[in-house]
């Protein structure tokens, strides 16, 4: 079922889990998310970036993910991933989006709040989640790059006046991971968290933790953290696996056999997060 990103994201903030956000570009990757989802029955966000939206198309993703999860026991939520464009907003919400994610987060705080708040108005009524971001958050995903100098953490008060002004749902906050791999293990602030979490008492959004240890993030989660986002991770996975298919395969030119392992493959990584982010058996009807 298609429910609000505002309904699943206060169902984990009020039960204390994290639901794992997942990137899709293509039907084999919503096709494994769901499955993995029903078979935990875990709650789910689907998103796709502005660069997904470019390769698949606004129409494409909503109607697949629409198929899916009216089919789908467990509650599922479309979520547009770090939209910076007002279009892509209006564009996503007229195809059916449950939930938006604006990032102004490259615009100085009193513009961030301005377009947010621009958002939040427009998507609250017609129901619908509103994520954003404060601070800025290193590494690169799509067309969106921050260098590691200039990523800045989220401050307590900060975030609080953003919210009280913006009225968001839901807060990506900058605590020390970064888009895209990792050479080394991430640095993590978790009283950070902890000290946000505990002055806004809104659900709060983890970006970049594809590789991120397991310890870490259930020690986030712990702090408050409620969505996680993971694409890197299911890239990752399907590459390998159709890349060993294809070695041992190379005459096979059927893409449906060459999708399946990597389909199975992205599958076992939603799995393994979702056992992770404590929201197993969550799902509600």
């Amino acid at each position: 079922m298609l429910v609000s990103g505002k309904d699943v994201m206060k169902h984990a903030h009020e039960n204390g889990y994290a639901v794992g956000a997942f990137n899709v570009n293509n039907m084999e990757a919503i096709q494994a998310i769901i499955e993995a989802a029903e078979e935990l029955q875990s709650p789910v966000i689907i998103q796709a970036s502005q660069g997904g939206l470019k390769y698949a198309g606004v129409k494409y993703i909503a109607a697949m993910v629409k198929v899916a999860a009216e089919a789908a026991s467990v509650p599922v939520v479309l979520h547009l991933d770090h939209g910076t464009e007002f279009l892509s907003q209006v564009q996503c919400l007229q195809a059916g989006w449950t939930s938006l994610m604006i990032d102004a987060s490259h615009y100085d705080f009193q513009e961030n709040i301005a377009k947010t708040k621009e958002i939040v108005e427009m998507a609250h009524q017609v129901g619908v989640g509103v994520e954003a971001e404060l601070g800025k958050i290193g590494g690169v995903e799509d067309d969106i790059a921050v260098d590691e100098k200039d990523a800045t953490y989220t401050e307590v008060e900060e975030a609080y006046e953003f919210v009280c002004a913006t009225g968001v749902d839901y807060l990506a906050i900058a605590v020390g991971t970064a888009h895209g791999p990792y050479k080394g293990d991430p640095k993590i602030d978790f009283t950070r968290i902890a000290q946000i979490k505990a002055r806004l008492n809104i659900p709060l959004v983890l970006h970049g933790s594809s590789g991120v240890p397991k310890e870490s993030i259930e020690k986030a989660i712990a702090a408050g953290i409620n969505k996680i986002n993971i694409d890197t991770d299911l890239r990752q996975a399907y590459h390998r696996a159709v890349k060993k298919f294809i070695t041992e395969n190379p005459d096979e030119y059927d893409p449906r056999k060459i999708n399946t392992p990597g389909k199975e493959a992205m599958k076992e990584v939603v799995k393994d997060k979702m056992r992770m982010f404590n929201s197993v058996n969550q799902a509600w009807r």
